[in-house]
């Protein structure tokens, strides 16, 4: 179902079609005057000069209401234009606008009225025509009515046209907001991954040594100091490494974002969970660089693995496996023994629960597979397998 609704105009627009009505009445009313002059009659009546001014008038009055009832409108003033000259714009006016709705049976039937009227105009101001002159008396308003339509239907595709440019905007402008808030959300869920990928590690290790300070009651004043020393300069680089997410965050986006860690950070990361009191071992051969997703990826399972063994097990034997080349996979893998701790720590660091899922979703993306479980010796075990795709395929792709 075609469903038109026509705009609302403006005062301008409603005075100047009213000003053109009003305009091509004024013709035809003088050039009736002139014809019916030099007529049979030799003088135009007293209608001429008051019934037909407001037979006009009130044409041009039931314009206002066109929008609102468009088909009656055209078809009353087209009649009342029988008794009418001045109302002959009015006339066209109406048709034309009826012509904006493009609807066929609509049209066809106040061009028969307009048609039908001006033949009865002819009646009415009789004025000299020579024999054999019907066909050009309907030939001459049928013509005038068709250039009224032409034109009705042009403005009615023109309006069309800008209604389908007004609605594919809207449109366009929804699907980038909806774009926009997509590419908002999926920042926040990195940046909440990368807070929780940086902090967790840290944060960890510092609850492990605290945690030794609040239960060995029989260390010495060096050993105290060092793990002192540790809480406080983990402390720091947790809040560094924070001050550098967030700074990612406020930046200016069109400048760099500082380097991600990579598979050789892994050693550095080893280092620092033995400072802390963890026993790490590393092993493993890779022959070659990763691509920056692979490497990355695999830093982040190594200190996911350490993450959550500083969380579960501080004192157990922990075991990091790194092997892999170009054309293969990456393998890593992080085994930590079973913990021998009997007492429960009296503040467990908190659990977030996201750690292996954040984790799950960057293998995912790297195209990898991650798997986690607990071993038979009530051990934990980590593995990752992430593609390494070979220089020929880097160079095609």
């Amino acid at each position: 179902m075609n469903m038109h609704v026509a705009p609302r105009l403006g005062w301008w627009q409603q005075t100047w079609r009213l000003t053109a009505a009003a305009a091509l009445g004024l013709l035809a009313w003088f050039t009736t005057g002139v014809a019916v002059s030099k007529g049979p009659a030799g003088e135009v009546g007293s209608w001429f000069f008051i019934g037909d001014p407001l037979v006009a008038g009130a044409c041009l009055t039931a314009l206002l209401w066109r929008r609102r009832f468009p088909l009656a409108v055209a078809l009353a003033v087209s009649v009342a234009s029988t008794t009418s000259a001045l109302a002959t714009g009015a006339a066209l006016v109406a048709l034309g606008s009826i012509a904006t709705r493009r609807r066929p049976v609509e049209i066809g039937a106040v061009v028969v009225a307009y048609v039908t009227a001006t033949q009865f105009a002819v009646q009415l101001y009789p004025v000299e025509t020579p024999p054999g002159t019907f066909w050009f008396q309907l030939a001459s308003p049928a013509l005038t009515a068709g250039i009224a339509v032409a034109m009705g239907m042009a403005v009615g595709a023109r309006r069309v046209e800008v209604r389908s440019l007004r609605e594919r905007a809207e449109s366009a402008e929804r699907e980038q907001s909806a774009r926009a808030a997509q590419a908002r959300a999926l920042e926040r869920n990195r940046i909440a991954r990368e807070m929780h990928d940086v902090l967790a590690h840290r944060i960890s290790l510092v609850a492990m040594q605290a945690g030794v300070l609040d239960h060995r009651r029989d260390l010495k004043a060096e050993e105290n100091r060092v793990l002192v020393r540790g809480i406080a300069e983990g402390s720091h680089l947790a809040l560094e490494e924070l001050r550098d997410v967030l700074g990612v965050l406020r930046a200016d986006p069109g400048l760099p974002e500082p380097p991600q860690p990579s598979l050789d950070g892994v050693p550095d990361l080893v280092a620092d969970a033995r400072a802390s009191g963890l026993d790490v071992t590393l092993a493993g051969t890779v022959t070659g660089t990763p691509p920056d997703l692979v490497g990355r990826t695999g830093y982040r399972v190594v200190q996911e693995g350490l993450t959550n063994a500083a969380k579960h097990a501080p004192d157990a034997r922990i075991r990091i496996t790194l092997e892999g080349a170009a054309g293969d996979s990456l393998r890593v893998s992080v085994r930590n023994s079973p913990s021998t701790t009997t007492t429960t720590p009296a503040a467990k660091p908190p659990a977030s629960g996201f750690g292996l899922l954040g984790l799950g979703e960057r293998v995912d993306l790297a195209g990898g597979e991650l798997r986690h479980h607990p071993t038979r010796d009530d051990g934990y075990l980590l593995t990752a397998q992430l593609p390494w795709p070979g220089p020929t395929h880097e160079k095609r792709a």
